[in-house]
């Protein structure tokens, strides 16, 4: 979630998370310049985050809840959220583990199972303009999966690297072939998963409690393989029991693992509209893999 530092003069993390549990805060602890920990008077703690507009702190609480009611995996609760400001229970950290990654994947496969109303369909009360990380990401409606994924999650970023100079015309072009190709590549159809949206690694906590609970979403209604594709990109621990897991539960359409590129060139164009050239040409990669299927 987008994160800046409060300015001088404004609300600090400790009212805000009285205000917003209905308990006294007795201590407060900084983690960063848009994120504290939050000790209340009834022994528990709570997250207390910043994001840089109300709008992404919208979209969060929105996501949040709207992965909650698939009943797993957990994520923490949503005290509140004002303005900006957004309140979450801590989760108490742990090391990752097989039998936690077979539970997540079943979990997963669950959540994604639980569906939405469209692609590209934000959680109830979420915005449209929401965000994936700190890149702005439309959540506009559509009911053919590669045609969405082409105009909605695909070519705004491309667009933005190629105007920035951190992509290149000649390899747009190679973006733009697998986008006009989609509906080949894009393997069986599928209904509109429920999606975390933004599954890298930083966003999956392993719990003390040997559960994996998930954070820092950019929920909206999507194919169930690019979460997948996610995890697999930015190198979560113990894939292969949490693919099992995931397998069990709900079989991916054979082909998948050859289709991973096409959607992990969503996550990589937005990083490289944020972080610059490695990831455009990772991203080059992704979609030269996925003509040659």
């Amino acid at each position: 979630m987008p994160q800046s530092s409060p300015a001088s003069g404004e609300e600090s993390p400790g009212a805000v998370a009285a205000r917003l549990t209905g308990r006294a805060v007795t201590g407060v602890r900084p983690l960063s310049g848009a994120l504290a920990e939050a000790a209340l008077d009834d022994g528990r703690t709570v997250v207390v985050k910043r994001a840089e507009e109300a709008e992404a702190a919208r979209a969060a609480a929105a996501g949040l809840r709207w992965l909650a009611e698939a009943g797993a995996p957990p994520v923490p609760r949503v005290h509140g959220r004002e303005g900006a400001w957004l309140v979450l229970d801590r989760v108490a950290q742990g090391r990752p583990g097989r039998e936690a990654a077979l539970r997540f994947g079943r979990e997963l496969a669950g959540l994604h199972a639980a569906g939405a109303p469209a692609f590209g369909a934000p959680p109830p009360g979420g915005p449209v303009e929401a965000f994936i990380g700190l890149a702005p990401m439309r959540n506009v409606t559509g009911d053919d999966w590669p045609s969405w994924y082409a105009e909605h999650r695909v070519l705004p970023y491309l667009r933005r690297a190629v105007d920035a100079g951190t992509t290149g015309a000649g390899e747009a072009a190679v973006v733009e072939r697998v986008c006009a190709r989609l509906p080949e590549l894009a393997g069986p159809a599928e209904p509109p998963a429920r999606l975390h949206g933004d599954l890298w690694s930083g966003n999956v906590l392993w719990g003390a409690d040997g559960r994996v609970r998930l954070i820092d979403p950019a929920a909206h209604g999507g194919h169930r393989e690019t979460d997948l594709a996610m995890l697999a990109l930015f190198g979560c621990p113990l894939l292969d029991a949490v693919l099992e897991g995931y397998q069990e539960v709900a079989p991916l359409a054979e082909g998948w693992r050859e289709r991973v590129g096409v959607h992990q060139l969503f996550p990589l164009l937005v990083h490289a509209v944020l972080f610059g050239r490695g990831y455009a040409g990772q991203a080059l990669g992704a979609a030269r893999s996925a003509l040659s299927l």
